[in-house]
């Protein structure tokens, strides 16, 4: 009997059970396939650390003794998708048995499912081993709830596996979240956190990849690229981060500076979604962090609510609502994404630093892409469907599961409030308290009206005069709707002049 086992590129995880015994019958199979590389127009650095990652991973199920079977961009007999290779290759070795681990994009799954009914041999999914939750159990969790509150999972996923938690049953100092105190702006010489150097270099595989007639966008850096390709450069990163970035990210975590592009975050998420990492050794190790007295707990439970709270909730939220998901414009937003997405030339000196690192290292952190890029797009009254894409493709982590909800319900509100309780929109002066954005900036940062007011302004008023009647009713927007109703009609007047000026222009900002 032979079984024949897939592995795709973002299922790198040398823990998995599979891999705990070797068997002469059971072959292991990875394939770049331009299927994955062309369905969003992908950053350089993303297709190139994932199949850099890949090609380490098959390399050492090989040191390890078990039989791989690699499909290269550019190996002759590559079909270029997942159901035609895997046709020949099952062909090709004879397989009686074919198997492989859940896919964790709906677009995938339900490709190998349809592929898998069609087959004459016995087929079998089996789980990645990576989640704290399987897919359902969110939706499970919330069935019975009029709203689907992320603190509400959270609390649930603390007390369920231990985490942060007293012997009592009460929460590590009292409370919950500590969300408020994690707040602070960044105002001094920027420190960067001392991460341990990787710089591969892959100019060949680059070039490999080039030859094959794979699009991309973005710095490649192929001569240093800094992406861990596998789990001990992970653990490595990790050791880093709790050492040297956790005990100051709690204060910091929504800054943003010009000089630190990622001040104290860490960069562990490309590393977790490809499952290098698991999550329950990076929560326990920020844990142990906290209990040893290297790291405070705001700072410990703010790290650990992104992983057992944001990241689990928001694939519950995909698993849930997909495929219909996709298609969520609350608003009715049409505007096309500026030029400037694509190459960082514009006026507004948040946005130029923001979309511009972005394009240079395929990174930028939460607050950067929830309330710069994120921020601007939803008050312009872009196509929520088009920021989903780019952010896709721009950035290194992301993988639909994660980024789709987190763009189209936490940063575009497109579904309506499925997701979030309101819109996360701001004016210039959020961005001036947590940021030195607005420093040498073009734009007059106080400003609403003129050519050289901060456009940021008068979107952000007229996003809320826009959409009235969708918002107003509202809780958490009484203040802003209560400020909007003390402006007089020439105010008002003023600002959806300038509002409608400014998206009549986006490419010229």
């Amino acid at each position: 009997m032979t079984t024949l086992r897939l592995i795709l590129g973002d299922q790198l995880n040398p823990l998995h059970g599979w891999f705990s015994e070797t068997d002469a019958n059971v072959i292991y199979v990875l394939m770049e396939v331009r299927q994955e590389t062309d369905y969003v127009l992908h950053h350089a650095q993303k297709i190139l650390a994932i199949f850099a990652a890949m090609r380490d991973f098959a390399h050492r199920l090989r040191m390890a003794g078990h039989r791989v079977h690699y499909l290269g961009i550019d190996d002759p007999d590559n079909e270029q998708s997942l159901p035609a290779n895997l046709d020949w290759l099952i062909g090709h070795y004879q397989a009686n048995v074919f198997e492989w681990q859940a896919p964790d994009e709906w677009r995938v799954d339900q490709q190998m499912a349809k592929y898998a009914e069609q087959l004459d041999v016995p087929c079998q999914m089996t789980d990645t081993e990576h989640f704290y939750t399987r897919r359902k159990e969110a939706a499970e969790y919330f069935a019975d709830k009029k709203q689907w509150l992320m603190e509400n999972f959270y609390r649930r996923m603390r007390m369920k596996y231990r985490v942060l938690m007293n012997a009592d049953d009460s929460p590590c100092g009292g409370q919950w979240n500590f969300d408020h105190d994690n707040r602070k702006s960044w105002r001094g010489i920027p420190r960067q956190p001392c991460d341990p150097r990787i710089a591969h270099d892959h100019s060949a595989l680059w070039k490999t990849i080039i030859d094959a007639g794979v699009k991309s966008f973005g710095e490649p850096c192929e001569d240093r690229l800094p992406w861990p390709l596998n789990r001990e450069e992970a653990l490595a990163q990790l050791d880093s981060f709790i050492e040297f970035a956790l005990p100051d990210f709690g204060d910091y975590q929504d800054a943003m500076n010009t000089q630190a592009p990622r001040l104290f975050h860490s960069l562990l998420s490309f590393s977790l979604n490809v499952k290098m990492l698991n999550p329950r050794e990076v929560v326990a190790r920020a844990e142990r962090a906290y209990r040893d007295g290297h790291a405070s707990l705001p700072a410990v439970e703010g790290f650990i609510r992104q992983i057992i709270g944001w990241r689990e909730f928001m694939r519950g939220v995909y698993w849930a609502r997909m495929p219909e998901y996709r298609e969520s414009n609350g608003f009715g937003n049409v505007l096309k994404l500026p030029v400037w997405f694509w190459n960082g030339e514009t006026n507004m000196r948040c946005l130029k630093h923001s979309i511009g690192q972005s394009l240079e290292s395929a990174h930028a952190h939460h607050i950067q892409r929830l309330m710069v890029i994120g921020n601007f797009a939803l008050i312009a009254g872009i196509n929520p469907f088009e920021v989903h894409e780019w952010y896709l493709g721009v950035y290194v982590d992301a993988f639909e599961w994660v980024e789709m909800p987190n763009v189209l319900g936490m940063s575009q509100f497109a579904d309506g409030g499925g997701l979030a309780t309101k819109p996360y929109a701001s004016s210039a002066a959020y961005i001036d308290k947590m940021s030195d954005y607005c420093k040498e900036c073009h734009y007059d940062r106080k400003a609403r009206l003129g050519e050289t007011a901060c456009p940021f302004n008068a979107l952000y008023w007229d996003f809320f005069e826009r959409n009235a009647g969708r918002l107003k009713g509202n809780s958490r927007l009484v203040m802003v709707y209560k400020q909007l109703e003390r402006m007089d009609g020439d105010a008002k007047a003023g600002i959806d002049a300038r509002a409608r000026e400014l998206r009549g222009g986006l490419d010229e900002l």
